[in-house]
């Protein structure tokens, strides 16, 4: 096959100065690209600042023969965001791709979960992809063609103690990822995501409340399983050209790629239906035998 290359290609990855964004980055500019490295250098809750994490890793690119320039910027900012792009602008004269991979990871229980604190957890997922994607999308539109990748995780589903506002806020990106899906479909934007499995300080930080649920060489062996390197594969291709897929979610990790989609049960029909004839027939209503995957084409 064919080397996905992004020769005169131009992208924004956000959270690029460590971690998953550092991978993403380091990879797209192997491969071509003219890559943004935007990154605000806070801490996993999303205290402090520094400038240090994003301008390492454009230097290392530059320094490997790439091309990459830093961006100094929070987004959850209005400002900051427009700067990311701004950059892109400038230093490539174009931008053709984003990657929105910025988070922070707070985790506590519900019962501790304030409302500024969740306000803080939304701001950088939901507000900062909003964001750095609103301030692409007229070039992508004027273009006719863009693409955008998102960053979700399988917390949206439950399942991981401590996680109400971070699964909350990536359940929300989740959706904003589909809508957006939606209103590219005539204009060339493609919109997918991915939920990465991947050790990072955000995972450290998960980790650090159950430490006493697992022996530290168990710890160390499960994160050096997931580096982050083996999310960069599905990254690279959602970002790419070639790519046809909008509105979806791709789990990666570990070697291994999978779909991640909502579907609908044939379900029932009645036209007198009552609370006890759904408690009667509710096995047949929870079957996924034949389920359908809601599309993101418009309707109205």
């Amino acid at each position: 096959m064919t080397e996905l290359r992004f020769s005169d290609r131009a992208v924004v990855v956000t959270g690029a100065g460590r971690g998953l964004g550092r991978a993403y980055a380091m990879e797209l500019a192997a491969r071509g690209a003219g890559v943004v490295v935007a990154d605000y250098g806070v801490s996993p809750d999303g205290s402090g600042s520094s400038a240090q994490p994003c301008e390492a890793v454009a230097e290392e690119i530059t320094a490997a023969g790439g091309r990459a320039v830093a961006c100094h910027a929070s987004v959850a900012d209005h400002h900051g965001a427009q700067a990311m792009v701004d950059t892109a602008l400038d230093a490539f004269g174009r931008i053709d791709a984003v990657v929105n991979n910025a988070g922070i990871y707070d985790p506590c229980d519900f019962v501790e979960l304030s409302v500024e604190r969740l306000q803080t957890m939304l701001d950088v997922h939901v507000g900062g992809t909003l964001q750095v994607t609103q301030a692409a999308w007229p070039h992508f539109a004027r273009a006719g063609y863009g693409r955008v990748v998102n960053t979700v995780s399988e917390a949206m589903f439950g399942g991981i103690l401590g996680t109400a506002s971070y699964g909350t806020a990536k359940g929300a990106v989740f959706m904003l990822t589909r809508s957006l899906a939606t209103e590219g479909a005539a204009i060339g934007i493609k919109v997918n995501a991915v939920a990465p499995r991947a050790h990072t300080r955000l995972t450290d930080a998960q980790m650090a409340r159950f430490a006493d649920r697992m022996p530290p060489d168990a710890v160390d062996a499960f994160n050096a399983s997931i580096p982050a390197e083996l999310c960069s594969p599905a990254v690279t291709f959602l970002a790419h050209e070639s790519c046809a897929l909008t509105g979806e979610v791709l789990q990666c990790g570990q070697g291994e790629v999978a779909r991640i989609a909502v579907v609908i049960g044939k379900g029932i029909a009645s036209p007198v239906l009552t609370a006890e004839m759904i408690a009667e027939r509710i096995d047949t209503i929870m079957d996924l035998s034949a389920p359908t995957v809601p599309g993101t084409q418009p309707v109205l």
